[in-house]
């Protein structure tokens, strides 16, 4: 059974729309350094408080099955509203660091109840081409993260508090949008009860295991790369007297990420999932571990090195995804996404907050070499026997 033509593009645009709020406050860090007084560990501080919170929420939404007992729709619907409200808390005006924090914290929870319940909510109406979707879907999520740096890197950025207007008035169109047009999927098997003890289970499953395990890798890389790209340009900038839009620049960068989301899913129908996961986890390891070299290119050459890499970094993303969903019975899909999620998540605090440590007392051009780390476990997970479906 083919889902109606405008159910793709609207789980799509509700995802790209809602996930805007991710690095909303990363792209205002200079105005919310100077509203809190915090230092250069800010950077780390405004991302990791997300991370925390989508940790926590996807471990509640998971642990509780949420979007396996609960219709989808109405849970993103929901999580949209709250994270839109949390994330308008960054306009008041005697902003201190704890608030700043918790409001980055309660953003990241309910966007627990976006990112993966999206996913969900794809798989429920893909059997065949799931790669494919997933590649949209992930691309939505990719352009939806980098669309913040955009609003900050043109005239609209003037005004720091739009960054956080749009983004929020996004955010509610975009979960109201997919609760009156997307409703629950053809091949969605809710659970008629609550197993705590599923998630844990799911890891007896190799394929499952195998999967998780290369995302696990996939996410050590992803978001430091994402968090850490600013100051990436600030250095080089510096190096060479260089002019480049840090803002625009990043979001750009990012924004490509979207792109080879879309291409990796493309690939996958004829390549299969792993096969793209394979080949994105080894070029993006390779430009962790060349990246000193980058820094000593002409402008250009280095941007372009940059763009490179932030398509490689994000193109295995929808695959994992993938992998993980067919991997598992169909009533756990919801856990199985959520569950996965909230361990990538909490990997990629570590080391944010790795780099976050070291920004100021190691070479900054030596600094994302340690991010091969994650391509490399995540290739070790994948390179064993052949996953199978459970299907």
């Amino acid at each position: 059974m083919k889902p109606r033509t405008h159910i793709l593009p609207i789980i799509i645009l509700s995802q790209f729309a809602c996930t805007s709020l991710w690095f909303a406050g990363n792209a205002i860090v200079d105005e919310l350094t100077f509203k809190t007084g915090l230092g250069p560990e800010i950077i780390g501080y405004v991302l990791s408080s997300v991370q925390l919170g989508f940790i926590i929420g996807t471990l509640v939404f998971g642990l509780f099955m949420i979007s396996d007992r609960f219709s989808p729709s109405r849970v993103f619907l929901i999580c949209s509203l709250l994270a839109a409200l949390c994330n308008f808390i960054l306009l008041s005006e005697t902003l201190s660091k704890w608030t700043l924090l918790l409001a980055r914290f309660g953003t990241g929870f309910f966007l627990a109840g976006i990112y993966p319940v999206g996913m969900k909510i794809a798989a429920d109406y893909y059997q065949k081409g799931l790669g494919k979707a997933l590649g949209y879907l992930v691309g939505a999520l990719v352009l939806g993260t980098a669309f913040p740096y955009f609003v900050s890197g043109t005239i609209l950025g003037k005004d720091f508090t739009l960054v956080i207007k749009i983004t929020s008035a996004l955010a509610i169109t975009g979960g109201i949008v997919l609760w009156a047009f997307v409703p629950n999927g053809p091949f969605r098997k809710p659970s008629s009860k609550l197993s705590l003890g599923a998630g844990p289970l799911l890891f007896k499953l190799h394929g499952f295991r195998q999967a998780a395990f290369g995302y696990f890798g996939h996410m050590w890389e992803l978001y430091a790369f994402w968090a850490f790209t600013p100051l990436a340009l600030q250095t080089y900038n510096t190096m060479w007297a260089s002019e480049l839009s840090v803002p625009l620049s990043t979001g750009i960068i990012i924004a490509l990420g979207g792109f080879s989301c879309v291409f990796g899913g493309w690939l996958s129908l004829r390549s299969r999932s792993r096969k793209v996961a394979v080949v994105s986890l080894l070029f993006s390891g390779l430009f962790c571990l060349l990246s000193p070299l980058l820094f000593t290119l002409p402008t250009g050459l280095f941007l372009a090195g940059w763009c490179f890499w932030g398509m490689a970094v994000t193109a295995d993303s929808p695959q994992f995804s993938n992998l993980v969903a067919t991997s598992v019975p169909p009533e756990l899909k919801g856990t199985a996404l959520t569950l996965v999620n909230c361990i990538g998540f909490a990997i990629s605090i570590f080391s944010i907050q790795l780099l976050s440590s070291l920004a100021e007392t190691f070479e900054i051009t030596y600094l994302f070499t340690l991010l091969a780390l994650g391509p490399f476990i995540g290739l070790l997970g994948l390179l064993g026997r052949k996953h199978r479906s459970v299907r």
